[in-house]
């Protein structure tokens, strides 16, 4: 069975249309009636297609025996704001930080300090937009050309490509680059720059239009 097969065997066992669980997956309609017509072999939001017809990412993708979202060993992870966030490079417990959370689900092993945290504003257009979501774990290390969370010495966290440029007396330098030219590189040599975490899930949620 094909990955396009498990998804239209999927939805018509939920009782949903396309539309329906495009919209719960956050592509259009047209993206979804091309994986199930095979055309689209590798969707990038696979997530959020599992999130949509409560299964496995892998179940989706490599097939196997089904199992039940409601069996699969997920866990909830805080959906933070960019002051919180912030907060993070001194304080790396979520629990020690006050007020109540919205959590999203994952399914994978991250590390206890996980967080998530919706975008906001353009910086990192075209591939991540206002309302998208990221989940960051802080006990990861970034390569070259990952994306971090970091705190740039104002009260709020920003989200940037990593781009390490030299060692110096023991510390690696690094620039904090943005995908939308329209803004400025930072850089850990003229800024008070902190990691606190590195992106390892995107999640892209439909726009209403």
């Amino acid at each position: 069975m094909s990955l396009a097969d498990r998804v239209k065997q999927r939805r018509l066992e939920l009782g949903l249309t396309q539309t329906d669980v495009a919209e719960k997956a956050g592509i259009t309609q047209q993206s979804w009636a091309s994986i199930e017509d095979g055309k689209t072999l590798k969707p990038r939001n696979i997530v959020g297609m599992a999130d949509a017809l409560k299964c496995e990412p892998a179940w989706l993708m490599n097939g196997g025996t089904f199992v039940p979202v409601s069996e699969v060993n997920t866990r909830r992870i805080p959906l933070i704001n960019y002051v919180q966030a912030g907060a993070l490079a001194t304080k790396p417990a979520i629990e020690a930080m006050d007020g109540s959370f919205e959590y999203v689900l994952t399914d994978m092993d991250w590390s206890q300090y996980t967080f998530a945290l919706k975008i906001v504003g353009d910086s990192m257009e075209p591939d991540f937009k206002a309302g998208d979501v990221i989940v960051v774990d802080p006990e990861i290390e970034p390569a070259p050309g990952e994306f971090v969370v970091a705190k740039n010495g104002e009260h709020e966290a920003t989200f940037k490509k990593y781009r390490p440029t030299f060692f110096s007396e023991g510390k690696q330098h690094f620039e904090l680059v943005p995908l939308n030219n329209d803004y400025p590189t930072m850089a850990s040599s003229d800024h008070a720059i902190k990691i606190i975490g590195t992106m390892v899930e995107h999640r892209i949620y439909r726009r209403k239009r």
